[in-house]
């Protein structure tokens, strides 16, 4: 049952970060066609400013999660899986040092530098990311040792390339209805405009993964057999539909929850489907890595557990009030505090 619970938490930690940071790295990533001039690449800056290090904490909280409630997997994966997991720390990395240095140099040449270190930044990530949960979903070579039998360029695999595609796309659309909500003028017409082209490929994409799913994977298989998860990529799909509606209405709050509730549901509904595995072995089921083979001692799940439910509510509090407090547009007067990116 811990065990359940802990496999649980994982996939959930991993859905908010994507919903979330996913908006983050859309908008990095499409910063050079939205942004004109200096001005709006600030408003995006600024747009992302007050909650990027925060959404940041959920991958933490993932990675936390597989260390400590599943230190089998994390060996495996942090093994098996090192030139890509370190390629995704430096994109983040890069990211994260754009926000600081960006303005330290009156200099358009040192601006444009970390400019283009925020889109690199935000565009890697996006897209490794969508390559490593699409080879989770597929299967890894890992052998009966707990080895890796393939290098980098195995996981670029057409399956693989049809994930990362996916997810950039994803995170464009939820980055672009981000900027909505917080811009004003050209700039907000440009991210509308944006959000509209994008998501015809971006639902073209996401057909394409489902099908593909369902021949390369045992995820479609695993969710058929448990009815109620059916739920999830019922919620992926109206997510996303429902965002395209909604923005035809104007309505950027509530298009931008239904983007995130879309991806939340993508994200959960390929983890539901890999249940009970963590690392499915392409090589042989009995080699998976699993919630149960990889678990730590019953008494440190239970620790963990009331480790949780001690902190997760300041920090979702905390997180709330990040929100609430910043959900303003990034008006002039922002962009003129010392405070601002």
């Amino acid at each position: 049952m811990l065990e359940t619970i802990w496999f649980a938490v994982w996939g959930v930690a991993w859905a908010v970060y994507c919903m979330l940071d996913g908006f983050d790295l859309g908008l990095g990533t499409l910063m050079p066609i939205l942004a004109r001039n200096d001005t709006e690449r600030r408003v995006i800056f600024n747009a992302q400013g007050p909650f990027w290090d925060g959404n940041e904490v959920w991958l933490i909280t993932a990675g936390g999660v597989t260390f400590a409630a599943f230190p089998k997997a994390y060996a495996v994966m942090f093994s098996g899986l090192y030139l890509p997991l370190l390629l995704l720390l430096f994109g983040l990395i890069l990211r994260g040092v754009s926000f600081e240095f960006r303005n330290k140099v009156d200099s358009p040449a040192w601006r444009a530098v970390w400019d283009w270190c925020m889109v690199v930044g935000s565009f890697l990530p996006a897209l490794l990311l969508g390559v490593a949960f699409a080879n989770l979903f597929r299967g890894l070579p890992i052998d009966g040792a707990g080895l890796m039998r393939g290098d980098f360029f195995s996981l670029l695999n057409p399956y693989g390339l049809l994930g990362g595609v996916l997810f950039v796309l994803l995170f464009a659309v939820h980055g672009s209805l981000w900027l909505a909500i917080k811009a004003d003028g050209e700039l907000q017409q440009r991210a509308v405009a944006a959000a509209r082209f994008v998501w015809v490929p971006m639902i073209l994409a996401a057909v394409a993964f489902l099908i593909a799913t369902h021949f390369a994977t045992p995820l479609w298989r695993n969710v058929v057999g448990k009815p109620y998860l059916l739920a999830l990529p019922l919620l992926a799909v109206g997510g996303l539909v429902g965002a395209r509606v909604l923005l035809a209405r104007r309505s950027w709050w509530w298009a931008w929850g239904a983007s995130a509730a879309g991806i939340a549901g993508a994200v959960l509904f390929g983890v539901a489907g890999m249940f009970p595995n963590l690392l499915l072995s392409s090589l042989s089921e009995e080699y998976s890595v699993t919630a149960f083979n990889a678990a730590s001692s019953p008494l440190t799940l239970k620790i963990m557990l009331g480790v949780v439910l001690v902190f997760l509510p300041p920090v979702l509090a905390y997180q709330t009030w990040v929100y609430r407090t910043f959900r303003d547009k990034v008006a002039d007067r922002m962009l003129a505090s010392e405070h601002s990116y």
